[in-house]
């Protein structure tokens, strides 16, 4: 019996001109996607490569170890990911590179490198997008919900205005039946034109040489893909309860695009607004500003002592590695506690960006397609491991050689030894599958909370319906 109403509301629906709309603007939206990408990935991917071979060539060109430790790696780049079509996640307004920053302490000392993590800068006076991002994100999170509604508004109401539920339930068929035929039918109609449309988006994008979508890629797409299926399940869900409370179809409608407008397109931006303001994180002028103050303070410590050092070379010498290791030490502590409160900041906004399912799958389609926040906090630990990497490969060269006085940060207490280029690490940007689904746990636990209540709400709405 089950089948037999979901085939009845397939039919009804495949007959309809919602249907022929919903395809139509799925397939032009996905192709329009899909031409987008292949036009601007090319481009990101260029501007990476030539950043990355840059730094390699300026890295390589260094065989002396003091230099090696002194100017550090220099530039390190965010890999582009090849799904920035999935989810553009604002990696526009994210930084895509980490700066070295060296610091003078006197006239005849300079600092080591550190991590700095430059925000940036947006233009005051155009602050919003120019235009909107036509991604998966925006197709599932905003198109494919309002599809969901505009097919399941009807579905029991319009029976009840008809008279025909009154007759399908005198066949003395399960209420709980109906319902599920009714959800199947919906879910295939809508699943349909939607699946369609990506496998012909994916398609287009495949046959591009300038895209590798590789086995990892095509993990992601297919995780991505059912996280779209469960969020569309949610709306459907969500338009059955609705129509089953209310006995108009207009009524229905309204009440139902009314919770579209507050929870897909009011309540993210205001809430994060909201969020945002709970917290007051440094801001990049304030850590300029303290990091002179650490600079000028260990600048004078130094020339205090270095007066009690006297004509003693060795003295000087250790005094001034002394200094450089401590020195960079304090600046990269600042570093990152300015990066973590901006991080504090951004997370706490996400998280009561929460109460909206489309902003939960925005937060998965990103962590999926490598974009937007949490790319961008990989990328950070990538970099933060690459650091300790490198450095502690300096201090293993160092070490290696048994004339060395092995005092890191004095040009005359390291190693006079050349270095091979090829021995020194390069960094290399990467993404955890693995990783990603620890991050989103709680954001799936919740899309799919939501799905279960909504369903079982709309199960004990039908079974106390009047008709």
């Amino acid at each position: 019996m089950i089948w037999h109403i979901t085939k009845r509301e397939i039919y009804d629906n495949l007959n309809s001109l919602r249907f022929a709309l919903a395809t139509v603007l799925l397939l032009g939206l996905m192709l329009t996607n899909a031409f987008v990408h292949l036009r601007e990935h090319p481009e990101r991917m260029q501007k990476y490569h030539d950043g990355v071979t840059e730094s390699l060539n300026q890295l390589q060109s260094q065989t002396d170890l003091y230099r090696i430790a002194q100017y550090g790696p220099g530039l390190l780049h965010k890999k582009p990911s090849p799904l920035h079509f999935c989810a553009e996640g604002g990696d526009t307004v994210i930084p895509n590179t980490v700066y070295m920053r060296i610091s003078v302490i006197t006239h005849d000392l300079v600092g080591f490198w550190q991590l700095d993590y430059r925000p940036t800068r947006l233009n005051s006076k155009n602050i919003r997008p120019d235009s909107i991002k036509v991604d998966w994100g925006f197709v599932i999170g905003y198109i494919l919900s309002l599809i969901a509604i505009l097919f399941t508004f009807d579905s029991i109401s319009g029976e009840r205005e008809r008279g025909t539920l009154r007759l399908t339930l005198a066949y003395a068929v399960a209420r709980h039946t109906v319902l599920i035929g009714k959800f199947l039918g919906a879910l295939l109609c809508i699943s349909i034109p939607f699946a369609l449309a990506t496998l012909i988006n994916l398609f287009v994008i495949s046959t591009s040489s300038d895209v590798q979508l590789g086995t990892d890629a095509w993990s992601r797409l297919g995780i991505i893909f059912f996280i779209a299926i469960l969020y569309l399940c949610l709306f459907i869900a969500l338009g059955l309860l609705i129509s089953s409370f209310v006995q108009r179809n207009a009524a229905s409608l309204v009440t139902l695009l009314l919770i579209w407008v507050t929870f897909v397109v009011f309540m993210p931006s205001t809430l994060a607004s909201i969020a945002s303001g709970f917290s007051n994180p440094m801001t990049y002028d304030e850590f300029l500003e303290r990091q002179t103050h650490i600079q000028s303070e260990f600048r004078d410590e130094y020339l205090s002592r270095l007066e009690g050092t006297g004509g003693f070379p060795n003295k000087r010498m250790q005094l001034a590695g002394e200094y450089v290791i401590k020195e960079v030490a304090a600046r990269e502590r600042l570093s990152h506690e300015y990066l973590d409160q901006q991080h504090i900041q951004i997370q706490q906004a996400r998280s009561v960006t929460r109460l909206s399912p489309v902003a939960i799958v925005q937060h998965l389609l990103e962590a999926f397609a490598g974009t937007g926040f949490k790319r961008h906090q990989q990328f950070v630990e990538n970099v933060q491991d690459y650091a300790r990497e490198y450095r502690e490969f300096v201090i293993d060269m160092d070490r290696s050689d048994p004339g060395s006085l092995h005092i890191i940060g004095a040009r005359e207490g390291m190693s006079k030894k050349p270095i091979s280029p090829e021995t020194i690490p390069t960094f290399e940007d990467s993404l955890s599958l693995s990783r990603d689904f620890k991050t989103v746990v709680v954001d799936m636990f919740l899309l799919t909370l939501f799905f279960v209540v909504l369903l079982y709400g709309a199960c004990l709405a039908f079974l106390h319906v009047e008709i």
